[in-house]
């Protein structure tokens, strides 16, 4: 039986079929929910001089708190709508992977609930897969949200 079910989410139509079914899952366990999103860490990116010189990091700041509190009011609606409670969670980290590890281990869920795009060969090879990265790494366990195709 879960307690604590870690929901990260980008919103994407994936990631929130993905919450969807992480929040029926918290119900039925009678579980608590944090839905979790990763802001990219892009100023840890930029290297040019050029790039330096047009970068805003107040603007981009302000687009990424945006873009946040949009997809996890998602989550907080669904929840709300199910009688699931949920609190939030937002982190900036150049790694998303390592900030879902680190998140499942600092709100202490038992169970990390994701969305995979499950590209395989050469797309799963070049675009790598944070889904994957979070199985590799995590103590916690990991369930996997497929699309349905």
């Amino acid at each position: 039986m879960f307690k604590h079910i870690l929901i990260p989410t980008d919103g994407s139509k994936l990631s929130e079929a993905a919450v969807r079914s992480g929040i029926q899952l918290a119900k039925e366990q009678g579980a608590q929910v944090t839905a979790l999103y990763v802001m990219p860490d892009y100023s840890a990116m930029i290297y040019s001089a050029d790039a330096l010189m047009t970068y805003n990091a107040a603007e981009f700041e302000k687009s990424t708190q945006k873009d946040a509190d949009k997809v996890l009011q998602f989550a907080v609606d669904i929840a709300k709508a199910e009688g699931v409670e949920c609190k939030t969670a937002r982190v900036m980290n150049i790694s998303v992977n390592q900030a879902i590890v680190q998140e499942a281990q600092d709100s202490q869920c038992d169970l990390i609930c994701m969305a995979s795009h499950g590209r395989k060969g050469i797309a799963g090879i070049l675009l790598g897969s944070e889904t994957q990265r979070v199985l590799v790494n995590s103590k916690v366990p990991v369930l996997v949200h497929r699309p349905v195709l």
